[in-house]
C-alpha cells in the first residue's frame, strides 16, 4: 500500500503554524527523570510474547504499559 502522505510538504513545513493554543509558563518546568525499570524473570505464554513482538520494536515497553493500565484500573476500583 502506497502512502498518500505528502512527505516533502511535511519536511518543508515549519514546526508550528498559527497561534499558540495553550499558554505555557516554561519558568516552572522541571525535568522528571523516570525511575529505572526493575529486571525480573517472568514466565509468559508464548503466544502473548509473540503477539507483542510482532508489533515491532518497543514490545517490552508496550507490555509494561498494558500492565500499568491494568494496575491503575484495579487500583481505582478498589
Amino acid at each position: 500500500m502506497k502512502s498518500q502522505t505528502d512527505w516533502e510538504r511535511i519536511k518543508a513545513a515549519p514546526d508550528h503554524e498559527g497561534e499558540q493554543e495553550i499558554d505555557v509558563d516554561w519558568s516552572k518546568a522541571r525535568l522528571v527523570e523516570p525511575e529505572p525499570k526493575k529486571l525480573i524473570s517472568l514466565r509468559i505464554d508464548a503466544d502473548i510474547v509473540e503477539f507483542f513482538r510482532s508489533q515491532g520494536k518497543g514490545y517490552q515497553t508496550r507490555m509494561n504499559a498494558v500492565l500499568r493500565a491494568y494496575m491503575e484500573a484495579v487500583d481505582k476500583s478498589g
